[in-house]
């Protein structure tokens, strides 16, 4: 048995972008920043910060391209995925993103767009946003033009 499992907290790098496959289903695309602060050896604190690509699909996508924006802080739950694509000048790149499951939007209670939103869009509080109930999530390989290329816009 294998489990491939990621859950994350940061803070959206930039707008989603929503894009519709040939097919008609919804995908959005965005970065998420994480940060660890740590002490280094001379006591000084230090941040790092790691950005992620984050893929969702169908409502989830819908409602992340309706409500999220840059700066936005969320949590995401997800699986890791590794693709491969060709570049503009025929190299292949590959690329590690997070394919989300579940998103729920944080922040101070009032603010723009707080609480958690199931994928059908209405405002609950006790549970995240997640795609219509057991479909599958399509593999990139399914659609002729894959939604995200990160040569097209750094976030940073």
């Amino acid at each position: 048995m294998s489990v491939n499992k990621v859950i994350l907290v940061g803070n959206l790098g930039k707008d989603p972008e929503l894009r519709y496959t040939p097919a008609g289903a919804a995908v959005a695309t965005f970065s998420l920043a994480t940060s660890e602060r740590y002490k280094d050896k001379s006591g000084e604190m230090q941040e790092k910060t790691e950005w992620h690509n984050i893929v969702a699909w169908r409502q989830l996508a819908e409602i992340c391209g309706k409500y999220l924006h840059k700066g936005k802080q969320i949590y995401i739950e997800g699986r890791i995925q590794t693709r491969s694509y060709d570049d503009k000048d025929g190299n292949k790149r590959y690329i590690t993103e997070i394919v989300a499951d579940q998103m729920q939007m944080l922040g101070r209670v009032g603010e723009e767009n707080g609480g958690q939103t199931r994928a059908g869009g209405e405002s609950r509080q006790s549970r995240p946003a997640s795609q219509a109930g057991g479909q599958r999530t399509p593999a990139y390989e399914d659609f002729a033009d894959p939604p995200f290329n990160p040569d097209d816009d750094i976030p940073f």
